[in-house]
């Protein structure tokens, strides 16, 4: 059964049914649309096109529909063209004819843009609910090692020295950002087109506010033409959850250098590594590769759609079928990821020792060229002094520290105390302003950020 055939006299050419027909993808749809055909249902009883008893049968069979999806037992028919025709099928095998009556004033362009709302606006607080999970691991992590050191990197060359827990908390804050964009998204997600018909709106005299309250939300589309083609919120969708892939790469590439035995700061669980079928040896961070490469497949869902988009006309069109498509499996990419880098993040072991035998002299050269400025000499003068003492010290071929106070003072006005700025847990207590690596700050972040997971 299809739900336009009666102007044709030719049965779809297979090809090109299995083409046009979305049920693989929109399948996913099933609850909502019945429960938004149950909405539609209540509100053209309102305005006298089904009688209240017609009405109670069509929810019931509705509701029989619902508990068969439920329950896994739900047949599909190979002329399901879409999740629609399948509703409404069985519906009409449930109750006869008076199925025909439930799709009076809607049409399918009104239909699955509703449907696909209802979902997402169920998906989007199941998904953030997940990076919220890794955030939680993050703070689990960072809480022992406020006074964990290591090399803090710009352009992967050692710079300063940083807490282990402040490092942690880097990644921290990208995914609340996730989070924040994902919570602004549900109030544009929560449109309802039901009662836009095709493109110009129904000719039924239908409270579409109501309506729209009465599924959950927040306002009915103020335009027709518009609220059949608007897919702004897939495409708002896929930028975040694409966003998000790339903070969570970001993270995969630290954890697959740091995992390196040139770094050698941490290690992998067996759980969540792999090896090599030729070197015995071999433990392979294959996880976190996967989800620096599975970012890159985010960002292309997010380009397809908006090339989809990019050049329709107005109100509906069939291109729009490829809109549920790109936004499910991001949403099935994303989850995944989130829920294994977790795991991996929990379980691995941390080299405390090789991550403090890595930071080095010279990250502390900062420190000493604001030594210099509270004696009042300018920072650019500083600076260049303290380059000239690496340089010294390279020249002798020792460590700053170990270059002689003698040396010191033929560059700058240094006293004893200079040596005092070599001990990286110096430096770090330094940088106490907000944000910053000292123990206090990250103190001050740890508790902004459980603020945030209990909020």
């Amino acid at each position: 059964m299809t739900l336009w055939g009666g102007r044709f006299t030719k049965a779809p050419d297979e090809q090109a049914w299995s083409l046009n027909a979305s049920l693989s993808i929109d399948r996913r749809l099933a609850m909502e649309d019945v429960y938004c055909s149950q909405a539609w249902a209540r509100a053209i009883t309102s305005v006298g096109v089904l009688s209240p008893a017609e009405s109670d049968h069509i929810l019931a069979g509705l509701e029989q529909i619902a508990g068969e999806f439920a329950g896994g037992q739900f047949a599909f028919h190979p002329t399901d063209e879409d999740i629609h025709t399948a509703v409404e099928r069985r519906l009409g095998e449930l109750i006869g004819p008076l199925a025909g009556k439930l799709h009076t004033g809607r049409s399918r362009n009104d239909q699955v843009a509703t449907d696909f709302r209802a979902w997402m606006l169920k998906a989007v607080p199941v998904l953030s609910n997940r990076i919220k999970g890794l955030q939680a691991v993050l703070v689990r992590l960072a809480e022992p090692n406020l006074e964990t050191l290591l090399p803090g990197y710009t352009h992967l060359q050692r710079a300063q020295p940083i807490s282990l827990a402040h490092w942690l908390l880097s990644f921290f804050w990208p995914l609340q950002r996730d989070r924040e964009r994902l919570a602004g998204q549900l109030g544009r997600i929560a449109v309802s087109p039901l009662g836009s018909g095709a493109l110009a709106g129904t000719t039924l005299d239908i409270d579409r506010a109501q309506l729209a309250a009465g599924m959950g939300f927040v306002q009915a589309s103020p335009n027709s033409l518009d609220g059949v083609s608007d897919r702004d919120f897939a495409a708002e969708f896929l930028f975040t959850v694409a966003l998000c892939g790339v903070h969570l790469s970001k993270l995969a590439e630290a954890v697959v250098l740091f995992s390196s035995a040139e770094f050698g700061y941490f290690e992998l669980s067996d759980a969540y590594a792999t090896g090599s079928s030729l070197m015995p040896q071999k433990k392979n961070p294959d996880v976190f590769e996967l989800a620096r490469s599975k970012a890159g497949t985010l960002i292309g869902l997010l380009t397809g759609l908006m090339a989809t988009l990019k050049g329709l006309p107005s109100t509906y069109d069939k291109d729009l079928q490829e809109d549920k498509a790109p936004v499910m499996a991001a949403y099935d990419t994303l989850m995944a990821m989130l829920l294994v880098l977790a795991g991996a993040l929990e379980t691995m072991s941390l080299n405390k020792e090789r991550m403090s035998s890595a930071i080095e002299d010279g990250m502390m050269t900062t420190d000493l060229a604001n030594y210099l400025v509270a004696k009042g000499v300018p920072f650019r003068e500083a600076h260049a002094i303290l380059g000239k003492a690496v340089r010294a010290a390279a020249g002798k071929g020792v460590t700053l520290k170990q270059l002689p106070l003698t040396d010191w003072q033929a560059l700058g006005p240094f006293e004893a105390d200079l040596y005092a700025f070599f001990d990286p847990r110096h430096s770090v207590a330094m940088r106490h302003c907000q944000g910053g690596t000292a123990p206090e700050a990250v103190r001050a972040q740890l508790e902004a950020a459980r603020a945030l997971l209990s909020a």
